[in-house]
């Protein structure tokens, strides 16, 4: 089984006393994403990416994070997940997964340099960065039969930390959570980075034939950027909640594309930052 924590030795210093103790902390290992295809009739694989993350569902975060990119557009352009052994790896994780596409799936590598230099958060990036989305998604637009109470959208940060187990040891994970309009916690994915959390819950969602997440709402547990936002708009789901703060970026493309957004959700109060219909 994968060890998301570890112990370690740490001196815990109080007012008047010092102790040897042990602790657990979240593991961050990187992990390489090689994509196998098919380019002018030739076989190819290249490195495509590279996340500092916490070991565990590696084939989701891969087929999340191709799919918020936009490189594949269903769970089915894929033909098979493998892990890489690597001769210069020392230690128990598996640090490279290859993703081997159809023969017939198009793929456009440069679209992942664009979208890096798309999401800088400047005033003109951040243009181009929503005039792309409307090229890439999939999904035209949210859903308007999703509809919370304002009780049942204050209950899910518990519900979410509840199931945290890893964050519940460390105290340093992220979560990322799929939740329904009940605010029932369907699935729950923890990383070091928001992100990579965030791409394992709609990789695993993409497995299961979920998309779009139309009738359904993500939770994450920290602020939300314009990435979230991305990546929660490509896979269909109209609504994101947060216990942090947005940025501006976040809020536009809430507003651009129809989402509800919202943040400072804890203790029973939030703010709702865009969408308001959906909620009450």
């Amino acid at each position: 089984m994968t060890q998301m924590s570890i112990k370690v030795p740490v001196r815990r210093v109080g007012e008047q006393e010092l102790s040897e103790e042990s602790d657990r902390i979240a593991v961050e290992e990187p992990l390489e994403i090689r994509l196998r295809y098919t380019k002018d009739a030739t076989p190819t694989v290249e490195s495509i990416a590279i996340t500092m993350r916490t070991p565990s569902d590696e084939f989701d975060l891969a087929t999340g994070f191709l799919f918020t990119e936009g490189i594949i557009r269903r769970a089915s352009d894929i033909e098979a997940l493998r892990y890489i052994d690597d001769e210069k790896t020392d230690g128990p994780y598996r640090n490279i997964v290859e993703v081997e596409l159809l023969p017939e799936v198009g793929v456009d590598i440069d679209r992942l340099q664009r979208h890096f230099y798309a999401t800088s958060s400047c005033g003109v990036c951040g243009k181009t960065s929503l005039n792309a989305l409307k090229v890439q998604s999939m999904y035209e637009g949210g859903s308007d039969n999703l509809h919370l109470q304002p009780e049942i959208l204050a209950a899910i940060p518990d519900a979410l930390a509840t199931q945290q187990s890893t964050f519940i040891e460390t105290g340093g994970l992220h979560a990322a959570g799929l939740f329904d309009a009940t605010g029932r916690i369907l699935d729950i994915r923890e990383d070091v980075g928001r992100h990579n959390a965030l791409d394992k819950l709609i990789g695993g969602a993409l497995h299961h034939d979920q998309l779009p997440l139309s009738q359904l709402g993500i939770v994450v547990s920290g602020r939300t950027s314009f990435e979230l936002m991305q990546k929660a708009h490509m896979a269909g789901c109209p609504l994101v909640v947060a216990v942090g703060a947005p940025s501006s970026l976040a809020v536009d493309l809430a507003w651009e594309f129809d989402m509800t957004l919202v943040g400072f959700l804890r203790d029973g109060r939030f703010n709702v930052y865009a969408g308001p219909a959906r909620i009450g």
